[in-house]
Parts: C-alpha cells; structure tokens; sequence
C-alpha cells in the first residue's frame, strides 16, 4: 500500500514558504532553549556544587554510576567526572534519535513521537530542580530528545515537492531557530542561575520545552498527515539506486564525528578553559561564563544573510561549491577558530586571554559551524529513501554520539596538557574530518547521485 500524505495545495504558504516549516522550527526553538539553557550550565554545575561533598552523596544510584564509568576511566578527579557525566550525556542525547526516528517512521507516526519527546524532555528537566533526581533527569532528557529530534526534521522534506529549490533555504531558516535557540537560552539560564540558582535555572529550561509542545499540538493542522505505516510484508524493497544512496550516507558520518568531536568541547571543557584563562570582567561588571555561549547562537544569525547572499553571488558566477564543497570549507574554518584559542593562549602567557579574542572564537567558529551543520543535515534528509528518513536523521545525529564519547575521555586530558597542545589536537581532527571528505569528494558526490527518474514517494507531488 503507497505511503500518502495530504496534497500540496492543502499547505498553506506564508512569506514564500509552507506554514508547517514555522511551526517545525518554532517547537525547535524552543527545544533549544531547553538544551541549551542546561547545556550552558551543566559541567560548571557538577564542578561547582553537584559533585562536591554534601551534594553528591544525594544523588540516588550515583556511588555505582560512577564506579561503572571509573571502571572504563580509573579514577577521576571532580573536573574528570564532570566531564566524562557531560560527554556521555551528550552523546546519548544524540544516538537516540536513531530509536526515536525508528519509532516515527515505522511505529508510533512522527507526530505521536515528537510529542512523547516533548513530554519526556519536560519532567528531565523539571527532575533536575533535585540533587537526589539527578541521574533520572539525565535519562529523562535523553530519551526525550531521542524521540523529538529524530522527527521534526524530517518532517520539513515533506512540506516540498522533490526539486524543490525552496528545500535548502527551508533548512537555513529551521537551523536559524536552533541557533536563536542557543542564543537566548544562556543568556536566560546564566542571568537565573546568578539570581536564584542553580535550580530555578534548570526548571525554566523545563518550561521551555512544554511551551515548544504547545507550539507543536497548536500547528499542527499546519502539517501534513502522518504517512500511514505500512506492514513490513508491504513495504517495497529498496531501489539499487536509493541502496547506493544510503550506504554512502555511512561514509559521511566520520566526517560529522570529527567536526562534532570540537563542537563538543566548546560545549564541554570550554567553559572551565574560560574561567581560568579569560579575562571576564568588563569594567566593574563580570560577564557571566554561559553568555559567552550565547554567541554559539546570534553568530549564525547575524552571519547566515551574508552568508546566503555570497553563495548566490558565487551561484551567478558559476563558482559555488556544491554541498560537499561547503562540508569542507566548514570544517577548515573550525579547525583555524580552535587554533585561534591556542594562539590566544599562547600570546597571553601567564595572563588572562582578552574577552574579545573569545568573542572572536565564536564568530569564526559558527561561520565553519553554517558552512557544515545545515549542509550536512539537508544532504541526509534528501539522499536517505523515504522510508527511511527519520533513521538516517537518527545516524546522522549518531556522529555527534561518536563524537561526544571522544570529547569526553579527550576532555580529561586537559589538566595534563598545556591549553595550546589541547586546543591544536582538536584543530587536527576538525581539520582531518575536512580533508577526509576533500580527498574521497568525487566518490562521495558519485554515491549521493540521484539518478534520473528516481521517485520521492514521501514528498509531495
């Protein structure tokens, strides 16, 4: 039986683009200022207050957790642990997602799925307003955000017909909304946590993520049906050419692991580099550390204008690079933004890093960050067979799973390497992921090749 979904003319368009794709990226942005509002403050936290005595002997189950991870590890000062407890959590958050868009696309219907995320995410969140919760909010939010990530992007590839020019820009703008996301939320965490706490902080990310359901349910008459899900017996087999397309959509994933693998530390070690080696004062006022990740959010903002219109100028000069093209150029422009934080270090000396030259680091960084991310994204969704398309969203988001493990047990070599060597190693594997997908490009654009004639029975006609 042929999936169906409802006809084009059933979405109606605004400002040149259906009205589902706001809602997508409306309920994502406030997924993000969830995230990223914990995010910003998780590893300070744990090494600040969670895991020193009188805190961590609340936490319900934690004495076995941590020998299982000691285990692996061996023995792990407070900075060690934290960083290991923020990798895996991390990286859980996004291997999940291969689970939660197996559910959509083959059980449960994506919109089903999302909002079982959402509600999840919710009570993690809230969990994490108690010591003694800690490591039921860490599940929690895991699963949650396996289940809603690996189904709302996927749905904006619905919302066009195949060819449609429109797709692209659909996800710059989407990516738009996570980066708002990630703007605004450690601004918000950062200034409650000062405030009233650690607590307070982590229960507004909770409200975040109920106010982005709300969003969801709300517009959903926006979107297009859930396809029906067929039987297995009834499932067509793939095509020679949509099996070429998915295996090499594999290949790709070495190259998110390296890219995410420094995206990670900036989430991670970053924050404690930052308060021992930047200068955060400016004048009398001291610049609380989450808000410089903050500016992970509004870079992309105030760059992606420019940033299309110089592909466009490139396009009528016949001289744009293709999508593996940008991969690339994205990941050679994060490794020269995480030299730049060791040259930083390496000019200050014993003195503190500027704050400005941090700032910098930010800008140059998610100008690589636009470059790759949205690309990537787009490239998985539109090669993977339509079936399969929350899976695929799954793996590709299952790098960043890869990536983060890495950045943890990498994060632990930070207080036995000098801040330059630990910041030129992750340069090195940025870099490499960069000249990965440069030497092995013709057969990459080869394998993601749709050939001609090749059908798209999930988009619309």
């Amino acid at each position: 039986m042929a999936d169906t979904i409802e006809s084009a003319p059933a979405l109606r368009q605004s400002f040149g683009h259906p009205r589902g794709l706001y809602v997508l990226a409306g309920t994502e942005l406030w997924d993000r200022i969830s995230f990223h509002g914990m995010q910003a403050l998780l590893t300070l936290y744990m090494v600040e207050e969670l895991l020193l005595p009188g805190h961590v002997e609340r936490i319900v189950g934690f004495a076995a957790f941590r020998h299982g991870v000691e285990s692996v590890t061996g023995p792990l000062t407070v900075i060690g642990l934290a960083s290991q407890i923020f990798g895996l959590y991390v990286a859980l958050v996004y291997l999940t997602p291969v689970i939660g868009g197996w559910l959509g696309d083959r059980v449960l219907g994506r919109r089903a799925t999302v909002a079982l995320g959402a509600l999840l995410m919710t009570a993690g969140h809230f969990a994490m307003a108690f010591d003694a919760s800690f490591l039921l909010a860490m599940l929690l939010l895991i699963l949650g955000a396996g289940a809603l990530r690996g189904n709302l992007q996927p749905q904006i590839d619905t919302l066009y017909a195949l060819g449609d020019r429109r797709r692209a820009d659909a996800f710059q703008i989407y990516y738009s909304m996570v980066n708002a996301g990630a703007f605004i939320a450690p601004l918000l965490t950062g200034f409650l946590q000062v405030r009233w706490g650690w607590h307070v902080a982590f229960g507004f990310a909770g409200v975040g993520m109920l106010i982005g359901l709300l969003i969801y349910v709300w517009g959903g008459r926006e979107l297009p049906s859930d396809r029906r899900r067929a039987r297995a017996a009834e499932r067509p087999k793939l095509s020679p050419d949509e099996g070429r397309r998915l295996r090499t959509l594999f290949f790709l994933v070495p190259i998110t692991a390296a890219f995410y693998i420094a995206q990670s530390q900036v989430w991670n070690v970053y924050n404690v580099w930052v308060r021992d080696h930047v200068q955060m004062r400016v004048g009398s006022f001291s610049v609380p550390i989450p808000w410089l990740q903050s500016l992970d959010g509004l870079s992309p903002l105030v760059m992606l204008p420019p940033v299309l219109a110089f592909w466009r100028w490139q396009a009528k000069r016949g001289s744009e690079p293709d999508d593996l093209g940008k991969v690339v150029t994205g990941c050679l422009i994060f490794a020269a933004g995480t030299l730049w934080l060791a040259l930083g270090d390496q000019l200050a000396g014993p003195a503190r890093v500027p704050i400005l030259w941090a700032v910098a680091f930010h800008l140059l960084s998610n100008l690589g960050w636009l470059y790759f991310t949205p690309i990537m994204a787009a490239l998985f969704v539109e090669a993977a067979p339509s079936g399969l398309r929350g899976v695929m969203t799954g793996v590709n988001f299952s790098a960043i799973f890869f990536a983060s493990l890495t950045s943890g047990r990498l994060g632990g070599l930070y207080e036995v390497m000098s801040p330059q060597a630990f910041w030129v190693l992750h340069a090195a594997i940025v870099g490499a992921g960069g000249l990965y997908a440069l030497v092995f490009g013709k057969w990459l654009r080869a394998g993601l090749q749709r050939d001609k004639g090749a059908d798209d029975p999930e988009g619309l006609p």
